[in-house]
Formats: structure tokens, sequence, C-alpha cells
């Protein structure tokens, strides 16, 4: 993978509607957008600690130019899916079209970040890209399946540490993928304080290029 540009992409996962309302309005504060990772099956899921987004906020998010992304229906490791995959892929794209995604879906992240090798070659037919963790920078021989992730979580001085990567990516250009879940005063353990990811997103609209996932592969002519 070869760029003269430092990429870096923020991501969330199963996305509480707090993604959409804090963490997309920070990003276009910035000039950015982000990549948001829905599956369908728990779309509008109230949980004690936040509230999962609905088709409408996904719909929202799509109109106001963020990128809609796959992360299963069910919300399962893939290896439980296991031959129910494609179904529930097929699911979730349906699900996704009906609230108004109106692009098909060409990217993917792993529940709970967990790979499951034999599912390569259902997601290369239909991904340009699977995202994963690894606490890493896409550099240099990079598989487009197994995208590394570094993850952005409170306490929020372990959480402004970060941007450590961000001068590391500024430093030495190649991919730097965030991922995060809610944006919220009072976070989840998954998540982070609108501080928190303000400061990384003004920190990096300084130093690099703020792209959606699907921008990067357009970047990186991954795809044709």
């Amino acid at each position: 993978m070869l760029t003269d540009t430092p990429l870096v992409t923020f991501t969330f996962d199963d996305v509480p509607d707090t993604a959409l309302t804090n963490g997309a309005a920070i990003l276009e504060k910035y000039g950015g957008r982000g990549t948001f990772y829905i599956s369908g099956g728990i779309a509008s899921r109230v949980e004690p600690d936040r509230t999962l987004i609905s088709g409408e906020g996904c719909r929202e998010l799509f109109q106001r130019g963020h990128e809609i992304g796959c992360h299963t229906f069910a919300h399962r490791k893939l290896r439980s899916l296991d031959a129910s995959l494609s179904a529930d892929l097929t699911k979730n794209a349906a699900y996704l079209k009906a609230a108004g995604v109106e692009q098909p879906v060409r990217n993917f992240a792993f529940p709970y970040n967990a790979a499951w090798p034999p599912a390569r070659r259902t997601l290369r037919s239909l991904y340009a890209t699977c995202r994963g963790a690894g606490e890493a920078i896409n550099r240099g021989k990079v598989d487009h399946l197994m995208l590394k992730g570094v993850e952005i979580r409170q306490p929020d001085d372990h959480s402004r540490s970060l941007t450590r990567w961000i001068d590391d990516v500024a430093a030495m250009p190649g991919w730097l993928i965030f991922f995060t879940h809610d944006i919220a005063d009072t976070p989840t353990q998954f998540g982070c304080t609108p501080g928190t990811f303000e400061h990384l997103v003004a920190y990096a609209a300084k130093n690099c290029r703020i792209v959606t996932i699907g921008e990067a592969v357009a970047q990186l002519g991954w795809e044709g």
C-alpha cells in the first residue's frame, strides 16, 4: 500500500445514536465524514447505557455524506453464523436499502473484531475491505480483508494520548483507522466523550486527510 498523504479514518461499530448526534456532527465541523458499521438486527435497541441507531438515523447519516458499512445483521461472531453468513449479509443489505441507504455497501467490520478465515471467500465477493482491530497503522503489504484498527475509548487521558498515532502516520504516511462506539458525556466502556473525540478529529484535520473507508479505497486504487 502506497500513499504520500497520511490518511485517517474514524469508524463506528454497532452505532449508538450518539455516534450520529455527536460523532457525525464533530466530523462535519472539521470537514470530515466517517464510516458507520450497521447491524440491522440490533437497530433501535434500547440498552441500559445506550440506544442503537434507527433506520431513520442510518438514512440521515447517508444523506449527510457519511459512509454506511456492514457489521452483519445479527451482530454475532462470524464463526457462529457459519453457513448462514451469506443469508445474514443479504438481510443486512436489504435492511439498509429499506432504510434509505441508496448505494451498495462495500465495506465490512467484524463484530467483536473476531475474524474467521473460512468466511474470506464470501466476504471477498461482497466487500472491498474488512476491518478488525490490531492496534496498528496500515502500511506496506496490507490485507484488504484484515485492515487494522486502533480503538478509541475512555478514560479520557488514555484517549488523548492517541494523538501519538496521528503523529506517527503524519511522519510516515499510511492509513490510520480509528474505531469506537458511543460518543457521550457519560460513555460506555467502549466509547468516549465528545471532548475526547473532537480533540482527536481536530488534531487529525491539522496533520492528515480525514477520509471514509470508501474514499481511502478509491484513493489507493483498490477498486477499479
